[in-house]
């Protein structure tokens, strides 16, 4: 299951979603927004998404990780909107038989989602300013693309 959340991310539900009486261990990653990147003092985020393209595509994501690695189960919300420092940005866990296969989907998925779903980071930094980082518009979504943007 994929989804943007407009709101904060429940772990604990999401977390739950993912037992299942045949999975030896559940790896999650919990990205959260920090305050700083390349040397700038961040003081909060804004996360863009268009919405439709990234269900789909984050759905395939998962397809893709349960079919690769032999997980039982696959999860991935991740926030739109305005979030401060310390806020979770992204939620990914998957439960399997076994720990490697775990760890390996955990890892391709939020991999995955950052470099194909059309979601945008925009970073407010101390001296005033902002930018869009992170801005790769996939080929396949003819979603727009954010000036100034950098890879």
């Amino acid at each position: 299951m994929f989804r943007l959340s407009h709101g904060p991310i429940d772990a604990g539900a999401c977390r739950a979603r993912l037992n299942d009486p045949r999975a030896g261990g559940c790896v999650v990653f919990e990205g959260v927004v920090r305050d700083e990147n390349e040397g700038r003092a961040v003081l909060r985020l804004e996360y863009e998404g268009y919405e439709s393209v990234a269900v789909k595509e984050g759905e395939a994501v998962l397809r893709e990780a349960l079919e690769k690695f032999l997980v039982m189960r696959a999860e991935c919300v991740h926030r739109v909107g305005t979030l401060e420092i310390g806020d979770m940005a992204v939620w990914v866990g998957v439960s399997a038989a076994h720990r490697g296969a775990a760890f390996d989907a955990c890892r391709y998925i939020i991999d995955a989602i950052k470099h194909r779903l059309p979601i945008w980071k925009k970073e407010h930094y101390a001296e005033g300013d902002s930018g869009w980082v992170n801005c790769q518009t996939p080929a396949s979504t003819g979603a727009r693309k954010h000036s100034g943007e950098k890879r």
